[in-house]
């Protein structure tokens, strides 16, 4: 049975997620800001859960209808069939989120919703469900826009991009979904040496070891889908055994990672044992500043410090200017990938990004920055000569 589906990520890499969806099976895909409409089989849902490293979650509508009220979110609620889905012994959370809807008050919407689905199941079994917002069996998210309320079931559980990987993290971690997101927008595939300078807790280093390793990234933790009544669980183990029959040996897989911090260094060593992903990735303490490219061409890939992270913008400014010339001297024949909210980033730089994408890294707004180290003149191809 097709049913309706909609995907979210992060903002800026919504092509990105219809490429995942589509490779799931995925049919009638419709790319907004912010995620996809999209319809499929239970099986698809399954699989692109399994297998997508772009999306956060995947929502299955349950429910459509116009509202000029609150009431009339109630009755559309009330009307649904949640004893369908889920049994009255599971815990619910209700999250609601609104665009341009005329209702004053999202938390007594998010009240009436978690009322009618409590009146719902008194009226068939004669119990209802408990509220826990903290871990929920059942997430129901409620959608307003500026007519229509969309009511959906959560198939994911924990957003997606929560792996089971990391479990030491340092200040102001990189979501590995838009770790992912990058490296792909950068080009990098396995086989092309990759290196983050400024590795942080490994996020970049993890996503790109388990893609070398043919890892996908669910593989490792449960889906909410595993709770609701229409699961199959026969479906469900072809896919997770297709996907382990897949996976490769841990081998080097040419990724480097360093940091000038110890402390993030040994996060990153904790995060890539527990994973398995040691044996593809060689890890060091060092200076962006000081450290050798090492390979004669390859991918940088980093999340460098800015003004949201840290508090002293003249600092940055001298950092900035030196790190614009170790990547002339130190990496030339290299393809640097730097993500950040600071606008000055080039221009202190002293270098010419022949690309910037805008991508949101949570609420914030950010530039993936692409810069070319090329040797010679960069008139013309944006990158400036080794010094």
């Amino acid at each position: 049975m097709v049913e309706t589906f909609f995907a979210s990520c992060p903002r800026g890499l919504e092509q990105l997620l219809v490429d995942d969806l589509s490779a799931a099976g995925a049919r009638d895909l419709k790319q907004i800001s912010g995620g996809v409409h999209f319809r499929a089989e239970w099986t698809v849902c399954y699989r692109a859960n399994l297998h997508s490293r772009i999306a956060t979650r995947i929502l299955w509508r349950v429910a459509h209808a116009p509202y000029r009220t609150e009431d009339d979110i109630y009755r559309l609620a009330l009307e649904t069939s949640w004893p369908r889905s889920f049994v009255s012994e599971q815990t619910i959370r209700v999250d609601v989120t609104a665009v341009k809807s005329a209702l004053k008050s999202i938390d007594f919407v998010t009240l009436r919703i978690k009322d009618a689905i409590c009146d719902r199941f008194r009226r068939d079994t004669g119990k209802r469900p408990s509220v826990d917002t903290r871990q929920p069996d059942v997430r129901v998210h409620g959608f307003l826009g500026s007519e229509d309320c969309t009511l959906y079931l959560d198939t994911s559980g924990a957003p997606l991009y929560q792996r089971g990987c990391r479990q030491k993290t340092v200040d102001a971690p990189l979501k590995e979904n838009l770790a992912a997101g990058i490296l792909r927008l950068s080009g990098w595939h396995p086989g092309v040496t990759l290196l983050d300078p400024m590795c942080g807790s490994g996020t970049f280093l993890i996503e790109a070891a388990q893609i070398a390793l043919g890892i996908a990234p669910g593989a490792g933790r449960s889906f909410a889908f595993q709770r609701l009544r229409q699961f199959d669980a026969a479906a469900w183990k072809r896919l997770l055994d297709a996907a382990q029959a897949g996976e490769k040996s841990a081998d080097h897989a040419g990724i480097f990672g360093s940091d000038l911090s110890p402390v993030a260094v040994r996060a990153a060593l904790a995060n890539l044992d527990r994973a398995g992903l040691l044996p593809a990735v060689t890890l060091s303490t060092g200076d962006l500043l000081e450290i050798s490219a090492p390979a004669s061409h390859g991918i940088l890939v980093s999340n460098p410090p800015y003004g949201e992270r840290v508090s002293d913008h003249d600092e940055l400014a001298e950092f900035y200017p030196l790190l614009g010339s170790a990547l002339k001297r130190r990496f030339a024949g290299w393809n640097c990938y730097l993500l950040s909210a600071d606008t000055r980033l080039p221009k202190l730089m002293h270098l010419t990004p022949s690309r910037k994408t805008p991508l949101f890294n949570g609420a914030l707004e950010c530039r993936l920055y692409e810069f070319r180290m090329v040797a010679g003149s960069n008139r013309g191809t944006a990158a400036m000569p080794p010094v």
